[in-house]
């Protein structure tokens, strides 16, 4: 822990911004070097200008192999962008709308010339592709509308970030990402400055203007039921912590009548306002309690200002909530989440599922059960989500760092990436309708399932190590116990899905760990629960080293 988490950045912590800007421009990758190459992860490519990870030659050439992609798949509708702020968000939009003007792709862009946030870019390729009619959307045929956005979610300013969404709205998956980013690698090597640019785009008729915010502002109304905060009179407070969020939140305030104040309207892509995360760096984790320190001491005692308050990442797809008893836990917001939806949405069918990624708590398959409901268990990804959300037979899709969306009141769907506006507008919902917090109704929640200590911690691995951890077999775990309870499961594939892990997880009746190769260090990560307490905790922590260490041959 650094030992200035949760205290305001100082001069020095800041970055330079136009030299992360001229960075950009000025540095090229070295096409020898596999850290400066096109990189998809589970949300886009992501790097820094100063790192040769993230600049112009990057942009070029992923949206040059987005062009041939989308051409590929029959893709010739429109193509919606958006874009956060971070101050690499501007330059490589920029960029991108030069490369897709140049190649003829009909475009639309803000019409504010301003941010926007990921999920108004998926509900916007979602209603242009059918989303909200008696047809549904449509993912063949003609017309097909897809997007960019270029965000690194949560990174700290120095990053950048470059992530696609097909048709479906969602996260790309694996298939169309490697080959997104195996063509752009060879773009680099080939020569990404032969790539045809425009240099003026908007003045082109390729990039037209396009009503983000009333678009999806409007249609709140069928997703949250926002009459009902008015009328309780709930008092917010929302913090977009410098994101795309800041214009929606007022304009939210505005549109619904709510007594919802924007806590902080800056922007400034040095975050200055901000407060250290652990490590010490500045990062918009609306789920970290060292990133919300400000909003948190803001809710702090009897005199809190707002009944609840919420942040946002840079791009506004993950959602943080503070109540008077403090900054909730994601693990346990989602549980509190999941039960009040599927006990408020009469339009949901009975056999709607809730969808959890497999390092979520195990609370919430314990109140999933306690429903009746069924179970989707997920590799960590949003994308897997996407099938069950478009289809309207997944209703909620949450990932324990604080990623979620869930279906319009009707049962359609509503977007298939992360949402961290409808997540926190949520909360205020949920205290409108049952007269409680979330805090409060997660304290019943451990009454009825018991509490859980839940935590992630680091381990050593090597390069070789982290490939044979993602590619173990069930038979690799030789274990029969782990903590002093029986095994029941040795998972490697997913039960939601069939889909690989990456990873091993390993269950009992009242603990779990699962354990996945970091991408970018040398480590592995180790997810664990306990519901027996902290101690019981620990104990699951250090047999997890030790099983993951006899299934890779090292003990």
């Amino acid at each position: 822990m650094h030992e200035r988490a949760g205290q305001p950045a100082q001069p020095q912590d800041l970055i330079d911004v136009d030299a992360v800007i001229g960075a950009y421009y000025d540095l090229e990758p070295d096409v020898n070097d596999p850290a400066q190459m096109v990189a998809f992860g589970t949300s886009g490519h992501r790097g820094s200008s100063l790192d040769h990870a993230f600049n112009e030659a990057h942009i070029v050439a992923t949206t040059a192999a987005i062009v041939e992609y989308r051409r590929d798949q029959g893709f010739d509708g429109p193509l919606f962008i958006g874009r956060d702020t971070h101050a690499l968000s501007e330059p490589a939009w920029r960029t991108a709308l030069e490369v897709l003007a140049a190649a003829e792709v009909h475009t639309y862009t803000d019409a504010r010339d301003s941010f926007t946030p990921t999920p108004s870019v998926s509900h916007a390729i979602l209603k242009a592709n059918g989303a909200g009619t008696p047809g549904g959307v449509r993912l063949s045929g003609v017309g097909l509308a897809d997007g960019i956005v270029v965000t690194p979610s949560h990174n700290p300013p120095r990053d950048g970030g470059f992530k696609y969404n097909p048709p479906h709205g969602g996260p790309a998956d694996s298939d169309a990402t490697s080959w997104i980013a195996n063509r752009a690698n060879e773009i680099l090597k080939t020569g990404w400055r032969s790539i045809p640019r425009a240099p003026h785009p908007l003045e082109t008729d390729f990039v037209e203007k396009f009503d983000f915010l009333p678009s999806y502002v409007d249609s709140l109304v069928d997703v949250v039921d926002v009459e009902a905060i008015k009328g309780a009179g709930v008092s917010i407070g929302a913090d977009p912590l410098g994101g795309a969020s800041v214009d929606y939140w007022a304009a939210i305030a505005e549109r619904y009548g709510l007594n919802l104040t924007v806590v902080n309207e800056k922007v400034d892509p040095a975050w200055s306002f901000m407060t250290l995360d652990w490590d010490g760096k500045i990062r918009m984790d609306c789920s970290s309690p060292y990133a919300m320190a400000s909003l948190r001491k803001v809710m702090e005692g009897a005199t809190a200002p707002y009944d609840i308050a919420t942040g946002n990442d840079a791009d506004s797809d993950r959602h943080g909530i503070v109540t008077p008893d403090g900054l909730m836990n994601p693990n346990h917001y989602l549980a509190v989440a999941i039960e009040y939806l599927f006990t408020h949405r009469e339009g949901w069918g009975p056999d709607c599922a809730v969808g959890k990624t497999l390092v979520s708590s195990a609370l919430i398959d314990r109140v999933v059960a306690g429903m009746g409901r069924k179970l989707v268990e997920v590799p960590v990804g949003f994308k897997h989500f996407v099938p069950g959300l478009l289809d309207g037979s997944v209703g909620f899709g949450g990932e324990e760092s604080a990623g979620a969306s869930f279906l319009r009141k009707d049962g359609t769907v509503w977007t298939t990436d992360k949402d961290g506006i409808i997540a926190a507008l949520l909360a205020s919902e949920i205290l409108a309708v049952t007269g409680k917090t979330p805090s409060k109704l997660h304290e019943e929640q451990v009454s009825r399932y018991g509490a859980s200590a839940y935590e992630r911690v680091d381990a050593p691995a090597t390069k070789e190590e982290k490939a044979k951890l993602a590619a173990l077999s069930s038979s690799d775990v030789t274990a029969d116990k782990l903590a002093g309870q029986d095994i029941l499961d040795r998972l490697v594939k997913a039960p939601g899905n069939n889909a690989a892990i990456g990873g091993l997880k390993v269950t009992t009746e009242d603990a779990w760990f699962a354990a996945r190769p970091s991408g970018t260090e040398d480590i592995y990560k180790i997810y664990a629960e306990s519901f027996k307490g902290s101690e019981h905790l620990k104990l699951v922590q250090e047999e997890a080293k030790q099983v993951v260490s006899a299934a890779l041959g090292k003990a």
